[in-house]
């Protein structure tokens, strides 16, 4: 028996010409590249390719959160200059959501009961109260807004395009940055595999009659977080809320019957999936995950990735090799490069195949179910 590999974080290291860090989106959603990965040699393709690419009664499972303008520039009492990127609205009372977390850029930190003052454009402000620290490693600022949160990001907030895009957010952005079926706002990154799909794509889908089904879950600015250690169980991975609706796990398992295949779109939507059946059967309800999706990983739901190509020594660089296998992920990502393929939120995609060794899927109901 083949031992099994111990990786380090090193393992999922590469080198990008940063040319190949896409900027700006394609002209059109659906006419970005996509690199067929679900056997090597890869093929290139054109994405609005990929109906043809799946089987009538496969099913694409999506994430339609939607993001908030969450990034705010202002100022303290003291006139020192601050940004702020919220990470999370909470929950509020019938009076609003009036309370978030988020990063806090400034010269010196805001201390609890101090105020910041959020401008818009037009010179517009309002207060917001420190009330203190908060979140992982305290690494986050709770604010109290003077009203609904999403009301106020509305106004005063703008697109929270990654650290990665330099350029300042624009109308275009507004647009772009956004999936055509977003619906709960929440996240503050997009999910990005997702930003292909146009009304032409999914009407090929439609016609070819491959089912559609959603998940929501907010994405958070800790998907742009850095490994920052050597060792992979080190790392601390961040939290995100999610829900998997009934009709979800009903339309798997209607799928799983007829012999279909589960295309997750985007790595949100299989950590969502992947999480809501790590008891063993998929569970339908709304949670947190901090999932850490690693090569080892035992997959119970998805069969197919559409995917973006993600940042080196990250996270999601260990998902989409957890998923497809290493060696594939590596070769793959060498491919691309040679190709001049666009990498990051507004780069090409990849459809991917899940590595046979990492299947152990079960039904909702919890039998044993390997697709055809």
């Amino acid at each position: 028996m083949t031992p099994a590999v111990t990786h380090t974080v090193a393992d999922f290291d590469f080198d990008l010409p940063p040319e190949l860090i896409a900027q700006h989106p394609a002209a059109e959603r659906s006419a970005s590249r996509l690199l067929d990965g679900r056997t090597l040699p890869a093929v290139e393709r054109v994405f609005r390719e990929l109906p043809a690419l799946l089987s009538p009664g496969d099913l694409l499972v999506f994430n339609d959160t939607k993001v908030i303008r969450a990034r705010l520039y202002g100022a303290k009492d003291t006139g020192g200059g601050v940004e702020a990127l919220v990470e999370r609205v909470l929950p509020g009372a019938a009076d609003g959501r009036h309370e978030v977390w988020a990063h806090l850029r400034a010269s010196k930190s805001p201390k609890a009961g101090q105020t910041v003052h959020f401008r818009d454009a037009a010179g517009a402000t309002f207060a917001a109260e420190v009330l203190g620290r908060c979140g992982p490693e305290n690494g986050l600022f709770h604010l109290r807004l003077p009203g609904d949160a999403l009301a106020l990001l509305e106004q005063f907030g703008h697109v929270p395009l990654p650290p990665y895009i330099t350029h300042a957010d624009d109308a275009d952005d507004e647009r772009r940055y956004q999936t055509v079926f977003a619906r709960h706002p929440g996240a503050v990154a997009a999910p990005t595999a997702a930003l292909h799909f146009d009304e032409g794509v999914l009407a090929a889908l439609d016609a070819r009659g491959i089912g559609r089904a959603s998940v929501t879950l907010h994405v958070g600015a800790g998907t742009f977080q850095p490994v920052r250690v050597d060792t992979i169980a080190e790392h601390r991975m961040h939290s995100e809320w999610f829900e998997v609706p009934q009709a979800t796990v009903d339309a798997i398992a209607a799928t799983r019957a007829r012999g279909g295949q589960v295309v997750a779109v985007g790595t949100t939507t299989l950590r969502s999936l992947e999480s809501a059946a790590l008891g063993g059967t998929l569970q339908a309800g709304a949670r947190e995950t901090d999932i850490f999706i690693t090569p080892g990983f035992q997959f119970r739901v998805v069969d197919r990735l559409v995917t973006n190509f993600h940042l080196p020594r990250s996270t999601l660089m260990m998902l989409v090799s957890a998923f497809a296998g290493y060696d594939t992920i590596r070769t793959l990502y060498a491919d691309a490069i040679t190709r001049q393929m666009r990498f990051f939120s507004y780069g090409d995609a990849m459809l991917l195949q899940r590595a046979a060794m990492s299947a152990n899927h079960t039904d909702p109901a919890g039998n044993s179910a390997v697709p055809g």
